[in-house]
């Protein structure tokens, strides 16, 4: 049997991954090999930065284990970021870039409403961008979405009536409106130019 690597006492409790296809494990692999590259640190430089040996590191970016909450703290600290970071399930790298010509569009069966997607809608994600577009006098319905799920309208052009549970909302252009989506509500455009709007929705779990 092999001699085993020395580890100090916030290494021993490093955790043994479930398998090589182990969820946190490998998000965990991905986003530390990641900011380290970003940052131009060899293993032995994030070692040293960070006060967990370089054998530990190796190990976590491989996917081989999942550290504990304090090795994990100490990576943070070497690399200058959150522990969130490593928990981040990054769709894209950096930037995407989204042609409104590929942009994924809704429309209803009569055109008078038109909702464009301004995020990458194919990946993982937990909050949805959107542009409004609602012809004159048209209304829009949605019995709701998901439990927890809420939505964040701001108007950009014209004047777009919220209804929430038969609760009605004026909102003019600059005006902005936040409210749980998961019951029944409407977008009502009662003037006859089109409105335009921006909305964000956040569901309370990540879709995929």
């Amino acid at each position: 049997m092999g001699q085993s690597l020395p580890l100090d006492a916030h290494e021993q409790v490093l955790l043994p991954a479930t398998g090589v296809d182990d969820p946190i494990s490998q998000r965990v692999a991905s986003n530390l090999l990641r900011l380290r590259s970003k940052r131009n640190l060899s293993l032995d430089g994030l070692a040293r930065a960070s006060g967990v040996s370089r054998a530990m590191l190796a190990q976590i970016e491989s996917g081989r284990s999942v550290p504990s909450i304090k090795v994990l703290c100490k990576i943070a600290q070497g690399l200058k970021v959150s522990v969130a970071a490593f928990l981040d399930d990054r769709a894209f790298d950096g930037v995407a870039v989204l042609p409104a010509r590929q942009s994924k569009r809704l429309v209803n069966s009569d055109g008078s409403f038109v909702s464009r997607a301004l995020f990458p809608f194919d990946c993982s994600r937990q909050v949805e961008f959107y542009e409004l577009r609602l012809a004159g006098l048209a209304t829009e319905d949605s019995t709701g979405h998901a439990p927890g799920t809420q939505e964040n309208l701001v108007v950009a052009q014209g004047v777009l009536e919220i209804s929430v549970n038969e609760e009605r909302f004026l909102l003019a252009t600059g005006d902005s409106i936040l409210f749980y989506a998961d019951q029944p509500h409407a977008y009502r455009n009662p003037s006859n130019s089109e409105a335009v709007a921006y909305l964000v929705t956040t569901y309370a779990e990540r879709l995929d």
